[in-house]
């Protein structure tokens, strides 16, 4: 697609260098932010940055004509580009930069389930997940969503006044999409990278139904993480801080109570 062929254009950029510890993701969404053009940076595995860029002809040249040169301190050797259709993304922004921590708690209250809960401005926004989080991209998981949590029971594990919970999963998170955080949850689709010990790679929230307990459905994404056909609630029971696995747990408290009614 040449420049001027339409009033629009996306790309997607590599940057070859000394081009990542030397703020090359920042200066560029600096300078997107200046042009009015919409994408994102990261830094690859490869040592390589990436650039998916969309907006005006010239606004995207510019941005273009930025990566040549490179902010102080880095030394560009190549960069390719290649045009792309336009995805629609809503804002710039870095990826690769966590948003803050994840948890995965699985509690045994009137019904027995897992809380999926993401740190979002300082709370942890919750979905409460029957069947847990699944790494086979053709499973749709029910996640309801539920009141959020304070950032200090992330680290709870142990008996409850309904039941027990243990800390199955847990690590840091990006954000990601085409539409900000914490707008993405607004909308009811929001897109998101886990790092943690047991759930790795993309996943999506997708709100099925609103209201007062909104329902949404948990999806794993299609990527080097994925395992379909995988079941990992069953193969991974125990906790991570632990090594507990819930029922091991219930059966202490039921052990204590037999104690307790007993003496």
């Amino acid at each position: 697609m040449s420049e001027g062929s339409s009033s629009h254009r996306a790309i997607r950029a590599r940057v070859a260098g000394t081009v990542q510890g030397v703020g090359f993701r920042e200066a560029t969404r600096r300078q997107a932010g200046r042009f009015g053009v919409l994408g994102w940076v990261c830094n690859a595995e490869d040592g390589t940055v990436a650039v998916h860029a969309e907006g005006t002809p010239a606004a995207v040249g510019s941005l273009i004509a930025f990566l040549r040169e490179g902010p102080p301190g880095a030394a560009v050797l190549e960069v390719t580009v290649d045009d792309i259709p336009i995805e629609g993304h809503e804002q710039f922004a870095i990826r690769g930069v966590s948003a803050g921590a994840f948890v995965v708690q699985e509690h045994a209250a009137t019904t027995r389930h897992f809380d999926l809960r993401l740190e979002v401005d300082g709370v942890m926004r919750s979905w409460a997940v029957p069947k847990g989080p699944s790494l086979d991209p053709s499973v749709k998981r029910l996640a309801v969503q539920v009141p959020e949590h304070d950032i200090d029971h992330n680290a709870f594990e142990g008996q409850t006044d309904h039941g027990c919970v243990v800390i199955w999963d847990r690590g840091s998170y990006e954000q990601g999409g085409r539409v900000p955080w914490p707008e993405a949850l607004d909308r009811g689709h929001a897109v998101f990278a886990l790092h943690g010990e047991k759930l790795r790679g993309g996943f999506a929230l997708q709100r099925t139904r609103p209201g007062p307990k909104p329902q949404w459905l948990l999806l794993k994404r299609r990527d080097e993480e994925a395992r379909p056909g995988s079941d990992i609630v069953a193969t991974q029971p125990a906790s991570v801080l632990s090594g507990r696995t819930l029922d091991e747990l219930l059966g202490e408290e039921s052990r204590q109570r037999s104690s307790r009614s007993g003496s």
